[in-house]
């Protein structure tokens, strides 16, 4: 077990340099779109504040080449005031220098510094142990609480924690209790639900969820190719012809091992010759004709499962969720799961902006703030940089 921010001791005057996951949406002119990631933030920022640390609060924003004006964390800070009210916080627009050394050195007991975007230093994403040595002279105790990119060794998420005493934050732990769910013993019967597009994204995690789950329902446009794999006409529905024997090898591996496969059985699609592109349901998907979503019949089947399981994990759209006419299939599976009142945890933008659109989040057990951190622990049981936090002493 990883030691957390309520293992540490005598943290008042402490300097905490705390690594969060502000990487928002955000339009043009700054205006951010989705807090989410910042109020995911708050309770460890506000327990560290509590007993009476000094918080430095290090992020990144997107993919600078350099120092860019729009991807300051300015707007994030004007957030963060906002919610922290009752606080003092305030910004910096740098990482590092005598600038930094002198801001921080101004803190009082629980008050919170947010730096600058850390990409915009090339030191950030080459790990740099030059750069996170000098981060790490600023402070005394190092925490991670950004999931999100545990699984990117940068110098602020791996670097810091090579040289100070550390932990995880709130956050992460409540990420890493969840998860594991999934990974060690899960409730049965356990449905996975995974959409998506390429097969050879998702080859570990459905290996992963044939020794895990009791079924696993496919949608999206992998589902295709599991299709073709079994020699069902695919029409000109998206394929990947390279992950047919991969699709091949463990459609029979889940039939020697007594595991569902469950895969759709008739497709909202249109016809590439179609001038005028009129979506249609068909049970079979014959010439040009290209899926985009599940139809009714496979929502119908896949909620029946959906409905028996005691545990279900989803990341992935069933159908080309961008569009309305092709929303239909992952909007129905996530009122399906929100139904169920069993443990469910949900993973990936797509599936978190369906619940969002129907207004189910508060119905979901847990939403996953991950996105390839969130698959990569599942398929790993690990992260480098949640192993190398220092192990809680029991």
């Amino acid at each position: 077990m990883k030691r957390t921010v309520k293992d540490l001791v005598g943290l008042r005057g402490k300097v905490v340099l705390l690594r969060v996951d502000f990487n928002v949406p955000m339009d043009e002119n700054g205006k951010i779109l989705d807090s989410t990631r910042i109020v995911n933030a708050l309770p460890t920022i506000k327990y560290l504040s509590s007993k009476g640390a000094r918080i430095v609060i290090l992020s990144h924003l997107g993919r600078p080449k350099g120092f860019e004006i729009h991807k300051s964390l300015w707007p994030v800070a004007m957030v963060l005031m906002k919610l922290l009210k009752k606080r003092n916080v305030a910004f910096c627009n740098k990482v590092i220098g005598d600038e930094v050394k002198e801001r921080i050195s101004l803190l009082k007991d629980g008050n919170i510094l947010l730096l600058e975007n850390t990409r915009f230093y090339k030191g950030e994403e080459e790990c740099d142990m030059e750069f996170a040595r000098e981060i790490a002279s600023m402070g005394d105790i190092f925490v991670n609480d950004a999931f999100g990119t545990a699984h990117r060794k940068n110098a602020t998420t791996y670097g810091l924690a090579r040289i100070l005493p550390n932990a995880v934050g709130l956050l992460v732990e409540k990420e890493i209790e969840n998860l594991s769910t999934v990974i060690q013993e899960p409730v049965r019967p356990f449905v996975a639900v995974l959409g998506g597009a390429k097969v050879n994204t998702k080859i570990k995690i459905l290996e992963r969820f044939l020794e895990k789950a009791d079924t696993i329902i496919i949608g999206g446009a992998m589902a295709y190719t599991f299709l073709k794999a079994q020699g069902i006409n695919t029409g000109a529905s998206i394929v990947d012809d390279q992950c047919l024997d991969i699709a091949r090898n463990i459609l029979q591996r889940a039939s020697d091992e007594g595991k569902k496969i469950l895969l759709p059985v008739d497709h909202v699609c249109v016809s590439k010759s179609d001038r005028k592109q009129a979506v249609i349901q068909s049970k079979k998907l014959k010439g040009d004709l290209v899926g985009y979503d599940i139809g009714d019949a496979t929502i119908n089947l896949y909620k029946k499962e959906i409905k028996s399981a005691q545990q279900i994990f989803w990341n992935g759209p069933m159908g080309l969720f961008e569009k309305p006419e092709f929303s239909n299939g992952t909007l129905r599976i996530a009122e399906a799961i929100a139904e169920n009142r069993c443990k469910s945890i949900v993973g990936g933008g797509d599936t978190v902006s369906a619940l969002n659109h129907l207004k189910l989040k508060k119905k979901i057990g847990f939403i996953s703030t991950g996105g390839g951190a969130t698959m990569e622990f599942l398929e790993e049981g690990s992260l480098p940089c949640i192993d190398i936090i220092q192990e809680k002493i029991i």
